[in-house]
């Protein structure tokens, strides 16, 4: 018989709307690229008596977690019944860098590690649809009906194409350089943002549909720079991109005032990203110097927090 493992980890990392936010609604395609610089990690201890969890939310024990982690228990008891396993005797501990509310995938990513930690400590394999799977239980949960690219991203080392309810595409990630997150302070309102959308489209659906398309057809181009390793070109495509969403009222002023500062500061591109009206914001530099200047200047124009993530390979200091 296998004896159980003592401990074990399981990873992740956050997620970002690289492009395609909000058009993605109008069956037009986004591009959301796996977030390095916030990971998240999971370990699993033995203990005796009941399961515990610990994290920065609670600290307790599993049969009492608060409804804020209920699609998290429901993961763990759904797992060790799957695999004929006791629920009891688990210490598990949540370490993440991800900001909550701030469309970076926190929840997916969450339960992304959570599900390896599991697998691992129980000395099973996972293949990636049942990983998948398990992370779309605890996503019903958290979000109701989720659309599954949180999950598929927060567990890729890949950037994701995506089109609404058909389409799911790895894309070679060949672009060099870095990519600058930063937290505007606010809470996303994505679903106002989303829902403000569909009303702008019944009052001016001519005008509405022709930015919609126009954000689908800089998505598309901007696919094309990831996979041929056009720095310059993606950071003008994001640029463009953040004045159509801005044409569309889902920005703000915090997040225009970033866009702008960091495009003072020779970023090559700048938008809002996910939900917008709060939020994040990213920015595209070429060089690590020039990255942690933008961060700085962010973080002097307002941001409360700024992340660096290393674009492709060959990013160059």
């Amino acid at each position: 018989m296998k004896t159980l493992s003592d401990q074990a980890v399981g990873t992740a990392h956050g997620k970002i709307i690289l492009i395609g936010e909000h058009a993605v609604v109008y069956n037009e395609p986004a591009i959301a690229m796996p977030f390095m610089a916030t990971p998240v990690e999971v370990i699993i201890e033995k203990i005796n008596g009941g399961s515990v969890i610990s994290s920065s939310y609670y600290q307790g024990l599993l049969q009492t977690v608060p409804d804020s982690l209920k699609n998290l228990k429901s993961l763990i008891q759904s797992i060790c019944s799957d695999l004929n396993q006791p629920v009891d005797g688990l210490s598990i501990s949540i370490s993440s860098l991800i900001p909550p509310e701030r469309g970076m995938g926190s929840s997916a990513a969450v339960a992304t590690a959570l599900v390896r930690a599991l697998f691992a400590y129980f000395e099973r394999d996972i293949a990636h649809d049942t990983l998948l799977n398990y992370v779309e239980i605890s996503e019903k949960i958290a979000h109701g009906n989720p659309s599954g690219l949180d999950a598929r991203v927060t567990s890729s080392a890949s950037p994701i194409y995506y089109k609404k309810n058909s389409h799911f595409a790895s894309i070679p990630l060949h672009v060099s350089g870095y990519l600058i997150a930063a937290d505007t302070g606010m809470k996303g309102q994505t679903k106002k943002a989303v829902r403000d959308v569909a009303r702008q489209m019944e009052r001016a659906s001519h005008q509405t549909l022709t930015i919609i398309k126009k954000i689908g057809h800089l998505t598309e181009e901007a696919r094309l720079a990831i996979q041929d390793d056009h720095v310059e070109l993606l950071g003008e495509l994001l640029t463009l991109s953040h004045d159509c969403l801005k044409q569309i009222n889902v920005s703000n002023d915090r997040l225009d005032h970033l866009v702008d500062t960091a495009i003072k500061n020779h970023a090559l591109g700048a938008k809002l990203t996910g939900g917008g009206r709060g939020g994040c914001m990213i920015a595209l530099a070429r060089t690590a110097k020039q990255a942690k200047l933008i961060a700085h200047k962010l973080m002097e124009n307002g941001a409360v927090e700024t992340w660096i993530h290393a674009l492709g390979e060959n990013s160059n200091e």
